[in-house]
This record gives structure tokens, sequence and C-alpha cells, in this order.
């Protein structure tokens, strides 16, 4: 081959490797967004397996809930979700919140006890990626974790490992594991989308191996139903976005500090979202700042 014909040809693979890339990074934003909507959920959890023999398995959890999921930014690079649950049709309550970043280098990585390890991922490592991170009620941080999606077989999906803390059904009536070692797939389905989940309980000390308490399935269906049915959630968020895109930009000041990050639990006896919630939307906003300073461990 001379040298015109490999030259051709290079620019031939080039041209064709980026119009793949940018056909699946188009499916990636379009798979991402079938995330939002008005969604019918069960939520199912059973503990499967422990290698302590005499270890009682924990009773099954099941649950069921009506939930809005608005896109509240859709940019190049960055895509981000806000839950809210719908209760009696009427009743409105700020859920959890997810963000996609493509091709992203930093984030946090929980540790144990309300600590985060601040992670700077190589370029290489992230190439074609996306990280999703996912909040608390009050907007401060849960869990993140990397992958990539996938479309292949006319399925749609993305799966990651990462900790997190123990989850919200069990957070306040267990202490005898410390972080959840969460296997997450998140798939794209006709009727909506499908969150399983492969965990496990560990019991994690500095400066010693995790200890398996004992593993976990999850299995939460998201059943896509009509935008009427949530439409509490989408009034109440437009009433009260300007609110929390304000305590959105505070906790990106405290997370562009780039370095480990450690929260208080309780400040007077109440957690985060308990000063938060109750907040007057129009004369208190200039409490925002101050209050979410008071958790974050100096």
């Amino acid at each position: 081959m001379n040298f015109k014909n490999l030259l051709l040809t290079s620019v031939l693979m080039a041209a064709t490797s980026v119009g793949f890339a940018q056909k699946n990074l188009k499916e990636d934003k379009q798979a991402i967004k079938d995330m939002c909507g008005c969604f019918e959920v069960t939520f199912k959890y059973t503990e499967t397996f422990s290698p302590e023999i005499d270890y009682e398995k924990h009773y099954d959890y099941t649950a069921t809930a009506l939930e809005w999921a608005e896109l509240i930014k859709d940019e190049k690079d960055e895509i981000s979700i806000q839950h809210l649950l719908v209760l009696n049709d009427t009743m409105v309550i700020k859920h959890w919140r997810q963000d996609w970043l493509y091709e992203n280098t930093k984030r946090y990585d929980f540790n144990h006890d309300n600590q985060w390890t601040f992670v700077n991922m190589n370029k290489k490592d992230v190439k074609g990626q996306w990280t999703q991170n996912v909040y608390q009620v009050d907007d401060s941080p849960r869990y993140s974790g990397s992958a990539t999606w996938i479309h292949a077989d006319g399925r749609h999906y993305w799966n990651n490992t990462t900790s997190s803390p123990l989850p919200r059904r069990e957070y306040s009536k267990r202490s005898d594991y410390n972080v959840m070692m969460r296997g997450n797939q998140v798939e794209i389905t006709k009727e909506g989308w499908l969150h399983e989940q492969d965990n496990e309980k560990v019991i994690r000390e500095d400066d010693k191996e995790d200890v398996l308490l004992v593993e976990e399935k999850g299995y939460n269906v998201y059943r896509k139903v009509a935008d009427e049915k949530c439409k509490a959630a989408k009034n109440w968020w437009a009433t009260n976005k300007d609110f929390w895109s304000r305590v959105r930009n505070k906790w990106s000041d405290v997370y562009g500090r780039d370095k480990d990050l450690a929260l208080e639990k309780a400040v007077n006896g109440q957690a985060l979202f308990m000063q938060l919630f109750p907040m007057d939307i129009e004369t208190e906003q200039s409490k925002i700042g101050s209050t979410v300073e008071e958790y974050v461990k100096k």
C-alpha cells in the first residue's frame, strides 16, 4: 500500500471512529433522559447470603411509590435529574438527585462514617464513560461511580459497583454494618427503567480489609405512567426550584474544593434536611450557605 492509500485509509478509519462515538453519545444521552417523567415504582430487597452461619437474615423490604423525575439540566457533558415523591396525589417530598457527567475526572468516593474521599481519575480511564453522582434529599453527597453505557442486542444499560452509606430504609434501624458496596445496574426498558442491585453490606475500618456481613439483591422497577399523575410534583418544583438551585450551587462550591470531605450527621440535634426543608423559599435563602457550612467539618 502506497503512502497516499495509507493516508486515505487512516482518514476513513478516523472518521468512522468519530461517527461511531457520536452515535454512542447520542444513545447514552437518550437513555439517561428516558429516566425522566412520571413513574409508579416498586422497591424490593432481600438478603441472600452471609458467610457467618449464625447470621440472622433480616426481613425482606417491599415498598411502592409514585415518583416524578424532572430534567433540570441538559448540557453537552452533563445531565441532571431531580426526583420527587408524590403522596396521596397531592403531597410532594423532595427525593434524591442523579447527575450524569461525560468523561468526568473528578468525583467523591464514599469511605465510611460520613466521610468521602476526593478522587482525581485519569482521562484515559474514563474515556467514553459517564459518572453517575447520586445525592441525598438535601443535595449532600451519597455515592458516585463511573462506567460505560452499553447499547447492544436491543438493550441499553449501565453497570457499576461503588461504596455508599447505608440506604435510607436501614440508616436509622441498623448499626451492624457501615458501608454498602452497591452493584448498580440501570437498564432502560419498554415500560420505563429498571434499577437492579447486587449489594454487599460490609464492615469497614481504617487500615483493615472490609468484612462481608451479608449480600443483598435489589430490584426496583420504574413503570412509566401519564405525566398528569405527577402534576402536583411538577407544580411544586416550579415553585421551589430556585431555592434548591441555590442549595446545589452552595454544594458545588464545597465539592469544587477538590479535597476529602467529612460531614456532621447532626448539628444541634438536627440533620441538614431538617434545617433546609422548613426554610421559607422567599425570606430565608440567605441562610443556605451558612447552614450548609455548619455541616462541613473543617
